[in-house]
């Protein structure tokens, strides 16, 4: 992307090392972003040679007035034809600062580097046209840099030769887009007079602009203070694949910020997990016995067998992101139906990806008339404040405290409708175990599938209370036991009265009950066991948060006895309880049952009896290769 060759950073004559910082010029289409970039490269030094003065001929023999802009038209020529590289990333130096100059050509393509986290700025350039002033998007870009978080901004009023240089009229300018940017939290740098084409204000300061004291604009970017740098920040090596070489099992990934060496102590989110590393390995020289920090590219191997998959975060133990099913985040919409309370996404964050719901919105705005509304929704190209509820934990930070895990992208039919910046996150229920090490049975699942005759599974049956869940739970925990087999009842009601004691019935509560369910079967049917739960779970996502911990050894079991039926039955009460006011957050008297859309067997008692819902079990069990045909022979002869 170089029109002169730069490093990311370079040494100084005295051996020190030149801050890079990375700018985004914005401004509407017709304020002279273009110009001013040319007249920054002419005035920096920074232009191929020649160029300039080939231009300048090109335009005398046209019998047409040179423009600066014409270095940028001329470079994006050359690109198109293979002969430079990309313009939109500029490279030019000021005394001390190596500057990388982002051009946003357009409105659409800013949100799309905003989006996609192309674009990571450390300080903006906001241009405005002196005579036609702050227009609504200008003030859209204002706010878009607050949305990306972007605190250092410069503003430049350009074309002072069009309203005669007047004081008056830059004044006037600078103390509304001032108030602006205060307005949302961000203090310009500087606000500076120019003339572009002419060069007034650029690199130096002349009589036109004699009663101008502040900084040109190339020290105004000189000031500009550059991110801290992504290897001072914490370790966060996102998974993006795992190989097995030889006896080598290799977690491959990019280190986003930090740095790691052989034998750290790393923790694996969100599960938490914690391992030393082994090695680095490279390609083609590996090991590598020196300290990998940010950018590169590296495998490593553990000490110990873990389940690790793509998306998780690798961090040093201590020093962990959060774990979270819970996040607040600043967005920018773009799709065409408006995002709304309790519509359903998919969040990426990295290479980590959870479905979704919104369950709070706030802050709606309109970025060009910046006024807040009260509708529970934002349309397109409008900015809020968003709750998301995750069905899958991540782990991420606030923006504030790492940008390269700090953004997250949202998608809606497999296309991406907004994205934005993380602003807070809600921790996770489990702390970080920094001084605990899991330790993993003595016993291999194929030991304990021999003997028992099936793998370890979560039968899980949901339904309306008095349903027959728990009825059909333990006609099967008795047939399956009968025949050898090691299955274990986890009551809904039961696991209340003890582990899950200190829980309500909010939606929090249930959503806590539900994953520590999920949490005790799974750990269960890893060992080999086939745990059979029994809960009203009532929820669509918890239900899916506890097939994703349970993974493939999940089956559902929709126990769909009507609701009549169900209320008739009323073992314990509860019903007329509810109807009498007595319990409240009872579900089945409303629409507060969300059935399943998808469950492995659908089964209603009002129809058939204990023993034939039984055998419908066992024979989905037999099928989905979680019983062994032995098994079932012998179930099928009591």
């Amino acid at each position: 992307m170089n029109m002169i060759v730069t490093p990311t950073s370079s040494a100084t004559p005295n051996g020190t090392t030149r801050p890079q910082v990375r700018i985004v010029i914005v401004g509407h289409v017709d304020h002279g972003k273009s110009t001013l970039v040319g007249r920054l490269l002419h005035e920096t030094g920074s232009l191929p040679e020649g160029k300039l003065e080939m231009l300048k001929a090109v335009s005398a023999r046209r019998g047409m007035p040179f423009e600066w802009s014409f270095l940028l038209d001329a470079l994006q020529t050359e690109r198109d034809q293979g002969i430079t590289i990309d313009t939109t990333q500029i490279r030019f130096r000021t005394n001390s600062r190596d500057i990388v100059l982002i051009d946003a050509p357009g409105h659409a393509e800013f949100l799309r580097n905003m989006i996609t986290g192309a674009s990571q700025a450390d300080g903006a350039v906001l241009i405005i046209d002196a005579l036609e002033g702050v227009r609504d998007q200008t003030r859209r870009h204002g706010y878009l840099l607050h949305l990306l978080g972007v605190k250092q901004v410069a503003v430049v009023v350009n074309k002072m030769d069009r309203v005669d240089f007047s004081s008056d009229r830059f004044k006037a300018i600078s103390e509304e887009i001032s108030a602006h940017l205060n307005g949302l939290g961000v203090t310009p740098t500087a606000v500076i007079p120019i003339s572009a084409r002419d060069g007034d204000g650029v690199a130096e300061h002349t009589d036109r602009i004699g009663w101008y004291k502040g900084p040109t604009v190339v020290e105004a970017l000189d000031r500009l203070e550059p991110a801290r740098p992504l290897e001072a920040l914490a370790l966060r090596l996102p998974v993006q694949a795992i190989y097995k070489f030889d006896d080598r099992r290799i977690v491959a990934g990019r280190i986003e910020s930090g740095s790691l060496i052989a034998g750290d102590e790393i923790v694996i989110m969100p599960a938490g997990k914690i391992a030393k590393i082994k090695s680095v390995e490279s390609w083609p020289l590996t090991p590598i016995a020196s300290r990998q920090g940010a950018g590169r590219s590296v495998g490593i191997t553990l000490d110990r067998e873990l389940f690790i998959e793509r998306g998780d975060i690798i961090a040093h133990a201590g020093a962990a992101p959060r774990e979270t099913r819970r996040l607040r985040a600043r967005i920018f919409w773009l799709h065409d139906k408006p995002l709304a309370k309790g519509d359903q996404l998919l969040v990426r964050c990295g290479p980590k990806e959870s479905r979704a719901t919104v369950v709070a919105i706030e802050k709606a705005v309109d970025p060009g008339e910046l006024s807040s509304s009260e509708n529970k929704a934002i349309g397109r190209n409008h900015v809020g404040e968003i709750d998301i509820s995750l069905s899958n934990p991540i782990a991420t930070d606030p923006y504030t405290e790492n940008p390269r895990t700090g953004r997250l992208v949202i998608e809606v039919s497999g296309r991406i409708a907004g994205g934005g910046l993380v602003l807070s996150v809600d921790a996770g229920q489990r702390a970080v175990p920094v001084d605990i090490v899991p330790v993993e049975s003595a016993l291999r699942p194929d030991e304990r599938s021999a003997r028992y005759r099936h793998n370890g599974a979560v039968v899980w049956l949901t339904g309306l209370p008095a349903s027959g869940k728990s009825t059909l739970a333990r006609a099967l925990e008795r047939r399956l036991f009968t025949n050898g087999g090691s299955p274990i009842l986890l009551d809904g009601d039961t696991l209340r009265a003890g582990l899950n004691s200190d829980l309500g019935f909010s939606a929090a509560d249930r959503s806590e009950n539900i994953r520590r369910l999920a949490e005790v079967a799974t750990h269960l049917a890893r060992n080999g066991h086939i745990a059979i739960v029994a809960a009203v779970s009532p929820a669509r996502e918890d239900r899916a948060t506890a097939r994703r911990i349970a993974d493939t050894a999940f089956r559902e079991i929709h126990v769909a006895t009507p609701a009549e039926v169900c209320e008739e039955r009323d073992p314990k009460g509860h019903y007329k309880k509810a109807r009498a006011g007595a319990l409240a957050s009872f579900t089945g008297i409303g629409n507060d049952y969300e059935a399943p859309q998808a469950a492995e067997l659908v089964i209603d008692t009002s129809k058939r009896t204990v023993a034939e819902a039984a055998d419908e079990i066992e024979l989905m069990l037999k099928t989905s290769g979680v019983l062994f045909d032995e098994l079932v022979d012998l179930a099928a002869n009591i």
